[in-house]
């Protein structure tokens, strides 16, 4: 906020007229008072309860759901269980995804607290840990994963785990509790 009304502070300096000036101020205001009645972004996220991991829990489920009917999961997973790189280099990817969205891309301030092993921060942990399980359980619960080939089945958890942990870190994030 400070630097939006730093930005706002500067931009009335370099206009030229008073009805200019007054249109800066006017969209200030505005974007104090959107700010102020928002409620949702500019809080700060700390910590990791029960309640992030339902919200991460049902991003994950809303944007697995597709994952688990749709058979692309599948076949995708066929090929990185044949390229074992890439089925790294997308687990590697998802992992990166999540920690961009919680922590890089600024959609909130989300805080560490109490790291795990003073290194691995609960919200990290709880939304890829919330994401990989519920996508192992239910494809297979679905049938959509053998067991009996793992190298197979890790691969097609891993195909639906990366969309499904984006939507967890949305989940958690975004109401911002």
């Amino acid at each position: 906020m400070d630097r939006l009304l730093a930005a706002f502070d500067a931009l009335e300096a370099t206009v030229d007229s008073p009805a200019e000036r007054e249109r800066v101020r006017t969209a200030r205001r505005a974007a104090v008072s959107a700010a102020r009645n928002a409620g949702v972004f500019g809080r700060v996220v700390r910590g990791f309860d029960r309640g992030d991991l339902a919200e991460a829990f049902l991003g994950c489920v809303l944007f697995g759901i597709p994952m688990f009917v749709e058979g692309g999961t599948n076949e995708v997973g066929r090929f990185l269980a044949a390229h074992p790189p890439l089925l790294v280099g997308t687990l590697l990817a998802g992992v990166g995804l999540v920690i961009g969205i919680l922590y890089v891309a600024d959609i909130q301030d989300v805080r560490v607290q109490e790291p795990f092993f003073g290194v691995l921060p609960r919200r990290l942990v709880g939304v890829l840990g919330v994401s990989f399980l519920t996508a192992a359980v239910v494809m297979t619960g679905w049938g959509r994963v053998e067991w009996g080939t793992p190298l197979l089945a890790l691969a097609d958890v891993a195909v639906a785990f990366v969309p499904m942990s984006i939507g967890a870190a949305l989940g958690d994030i975004l109401p911002a509790t």
